[in-house]
């Protein structure tokens, strides 16, 4: 009997999974897969499990189809259809699809393999659709993507009713020789009506930059740049909601590092209702699955935000739609956090259960925000971050969760916020035409010239023979140092500046590249563990990400900086390797990792009060030798807490000079540059005046100072706006006399009076609003020394009697004095600040 008892349970459950199946898909009215390069003979089911039909013959052959070529890839083996072939041309051609009215995907396949007769460099081109452009001066060949990766390029677009077809056209670029566009499929899929479009009915979408309601109209061309299920598995085209979409699970990639830690919860046993959104708005996988904060302490939750960052093209708005399905909480206000999108507040109670209405039913929420050029960047990052309610006595959960999301960039069918390529070559212009008439010149006019052009030439010859044998001479004993050039970076570097690898050194020293070695990530890229010289010597490996907002000028400056610069509070720069593009720097290995480390968002033991101020001293030291110990002027432009290393005795050592702006004119009071820096460091004056000198640093130190005191970042995104900004929020406290409620907690009790009254002294001076009012370098080093004395002093350490005191010479080297060589007195703790030279 026990079967026939459950045999109606698999029948009910067998029913549910065919209803689901059935409703959770939408039909396209168009669908349109071509495979271009390839006969239409028979279609070809291959991508996607889908029928792509050839263009050669078909009924979508383009137009001008007999000045366009079809070529076989070079990875045509390994490729699948629509990427095993392509169509190519030199001059313009169009394919027109007959169509119905509404809002469509056009999906762009590019294989940017070897083509014959092809040069890949020369691949320069436009694609418009009805005449509006979709891609400008476009080059598959060098997008962040690795070389010969294929890809898609994803856009929304709407036919509207006067409308009867959709005209793709490609269109090499005019002013480059032998330029050719090329593509290798395109996709053509009905939307549903206002799946991305605002519908006439909607009140619109928040504009987080400008606070005012946006409208997506039909008018407005969407491209999609991120598509993620969020803590989740990859969802093919063929598992969604029957558009085709692909949504990936790389979410991680661009998780910052402290959020890294963060948990994913797997929620498999939620049954979904789809009361609130469309069916179709996206597969049920995207919210059965997530990332949370992690653990569920919440001390630890409000330590951190999850945070992604994800690199777009600056001076354009962007669509961000985040996809959320509540799987715990069951009542109103029981869970609610913050959501900040570019650093700007797009929810201050973020309550998935009243959204949605109840448990196990999706949602999602859009935002549009304008990304502003920060001064010439080719990407800048978008930063979408979760904070944890801070008010925990409010809410059962403070967690904060995220299921999926989507971020288009949106611009108008002018097609003029379309960006150029930043790659393209420089344009080829012709010579001026000459006038009628004036290009017949006489014999004797050609004779002439002919003998002075060769009396140029003989002179020429002679004056190079001189200078070649003269130089022969000069550098025939040092032929031995070659250099070796980044020639691929266009940036010539010496290798007598300071060792080159190969890149197969590097590969062995950090067994290529492995991720298990990755010790830190930045903005230049990740940086690994690694040994050289047979694993006697171990080094920090810092490669940069090709999709870095730093490049080869970066690179190249930290090259030129650290390699003339040598002081026991400046990190060793040992070498570097440019081999086939890249860009990698081989330091000393610093075994503490970064003074942020030991301040929050960590699971290390806060650092003692006398040890903190003893790597504040050190910093200093540093930047005070990049102001006036080195030659002429150093300015760092970049201080913050990750750019202060720690060794395995805790000596502070600067680092990451990609920024630096040098000077030998020390009578320059200031240096004119685009500003550069980071967030919650960047002094205000020269941010407002464009103006840079050494008290900029002094700034980022004063912030640098107070992170140190208090343990907290230098930007929190809070409810509190005056506890935002962590330089604003402790001159606040200052002046206020409240600057015990911002102290470390953990410091509570072991910071003198005096110690702490002279150490915010010195960090309040730094942060001054005028420049000229800050301390030098100098005066910032004796004042924490003294901050260190009075410290000492109270706690009774300093006795000449007793124990020796550690200081540094002028040459930067240790000594250890006893009471026999010199007084106890406040003297003997300071540097010889007057030359501060280095090794």
């Amino acid at each position: 009997m026990k079967p026939l008892l459950t045999h109606p349970l698999y029948l009910s459950l067998f029913l549910y999974l065919l209803v689901t199946v059935l409703v959770a898909s939408y039909s396209p009215i168009e669908d349109i897969t071509l495979a271009c390069g390839s006969f239409s003979g028979k279609a070809t089911s291959n991508y996607m499990g889908r029928n792509w039909t050839g263009d050669i013959n078909s009924k979508f052959s383009p137009i001008q189809a007999g000045s366009s070529q079809v070529r076989t890839s070079s990875t045509a083996s390994q490729k699948s259809v629509p990427f095993t072939a392509a169509r190519l041309s030199h001059s313009e051609f169009t394919y027109r699809f007959p169509l119905s009215p509404g809002q469509k995907f056009i999906r762009l396949y590019f294989n940017p393999a070897s083509y014959p007769d092809f040069n890949g460099s020369k691949s320069y081109f436009s694609v418009k659709a009805n005449g509006v452009t979709l891609l400008r001066d476009f080059n598959p060949y060098s997008t962040e993507l690795n070389p010969m990766e294929s890809f898609i390029r994803e856009f929304c677009f709407n036919i509207d009713s006067k409308q009867q077809s959709l005209n793709i056209t490609f269109l090499p670029a005019g002013d480059i020789p032998d330029a050719y566009a090329f593509i290798n499929a395109i996709e053509i899929v009905s939307m549903p009506t206002n799946l991305y479009y605002t519908a006439a009915e909607s009140p619109g979408i928040v504009h987080l930059s400008h606070r005012n309601n946006y409208y997506i109209e039909n008018s407005t061309v969407l491209e999609k740049i991120y598509r993620i299920n969020v803590g989740g598995s990859p969802v093919s085209p063929e598992g969604d909601t029957g558009m085709y979409r692909n949504w990936y699970a790389t979410d991680d990639l661009y998780l910052d590092d402290v959020s890294r830690r963060s948990r994913i919860i797997l929620v498999s046993d939620v049954e979904l209702s789809l009361a609130k959104i469309p069916n179709y708005t996206a597969p049920k996988e995207v919210y059965l699955t997530g990332r949370s904060l992690g653990s569920n302490n919440k001390t630890l939750q409000l330590s951190y935000n999850l945070t992604w960052a994800f690199p777009v093209d600056p001076d354009f708005s962007y669509l961000v739609r985040l996809h959320f399905c509540e799987n715990d909480i069951r009542t109103p206000a029981d869970r609610w956090f913050f959501i900040y999108i570019a650093n700007k507040t797009a929810e201050k109670k973020g309550d998935i259960i009243q959204w949605s209405g109840g448990n196990g039913i999706p949602i999602y929420r859009d935002y549009v925000v304008f990304m502003s050029d920060l001064g010439g960047q080719r990407k800048v990052n978008l930063f979408i971050s979760l904070q944890a309610n801070p008010r925990n006595w409010q809410a059962k959960n403070t967690n904060a969760i995220l299921n999926g999301l989507e971020i288009f960039k949106l611009f108008d069918s002018n097609g003029n916020n379309v960006d150029l390529n930043p790659n393209r070559p420089p344009e080829v212009t012709s010579p001026a035409q000459m006038p009628r008439g004036s290009n017949k010149l006489s014999t004797s006019m050609i004779a002439i010239l002919a003998g002075v052009l060769s009396s140029i030439l003989v002179c020429f010859f002679l004056g190079t023979l001189v200078i070649k044998r003269r130089w022969k001479a000069k550098d025939s004993g040092s032929r031995n140092r070659t250099t070796k050039s980044t020639m691929t970076l266009g940036l010539p570097l010496p290798s007598y500046l300071c060792r080159y690898f190969s890149l197969s050194e590097i590969k062995a020293a950090t067994k290529n590249f492995n991720d298990t070695f990755i010790i830190g990530a930045g903005g230049f890229g990740n940086v690994y563990k690694g040994c050289i010289d047979g694993e006697a010597t171990l080094v920090a490996i810092k490669r940069l990400n090709p999709q870095s907002s730093q490049g080869a000028h970066e690179f190249k400056t930290e090259i030129e900086m650290l390699s003339q610069l040598r002081h026991r509070h400046l990190v060793s720069l040992i070498g570097y390797c440019a081999d086939e593009g890249e860009m990698i720097l081989v330091y000393d290995f610093m075994a503490r990792g970064t003074l942020r480390d030991h301040l929050y968002h960590t699971d290390n033991p806060p650092l003692p009060w006398e040890q903190r101020l003893q790597i504040c001293i050190g910093a200093a030291r540093g930047f005070q030798y990049l102001h006036s110990g080195a030659k002429g002027t150093i300015i760092h432009r970049d201080v913050k807490s990750t750019n202060i290393l720690l060794d395995d005795k805790w000596v502070a050592k600067v680092s990451d000079f990609g920024l630096s702006k040098g000077t030998n004119n020390m009578s320059k009071t200031h240096i004119s540059t685009v500003v550069k820096g980071s967030i919650g460091y960047l002094d205000p004056e020269y941010y407002r005046r464009q103006r840079l000198t050494e008290k900029s640093d002094v700034y980022s130190l004063g912030v640098v100072l107070f992170e140190v005191l208090c343990a907290r970042p230098a930007v929190i995104q809070t409810e509190e706006l005056k506890q935002v900004n962590l330089a604003e929020w402790t001159k606040s406290c200052y002046h206020n006399g409240e600057l015990d409620q911002i102290i470390d907690p953990s410091l509570s009790g072991n910071i003198a009076a005096e110690c702490l009254n002279k150490f915010t002294e010195v960090a309040i001076s730094c942060l001054h609003d005028n420049g000229t009012e800050r301390p030098s370098m100098t005066d910032v080093v004796r004042g924490l020394e003294l901050a260190l004395q009075l410290q000492q002093s109270a706690e009774g350490n300093i006795n000449c009697t007793e124990r020796n005191i550690e200081i540094e010479t002028s040459t930067s080297e240790q000594r250890c004095v006893t009471k026999d060589s010199i007084k106890c007195i406040s003297a003997t703790i300071f540097s010889e600040i007057n030359d501060p030279s280095g090794r």
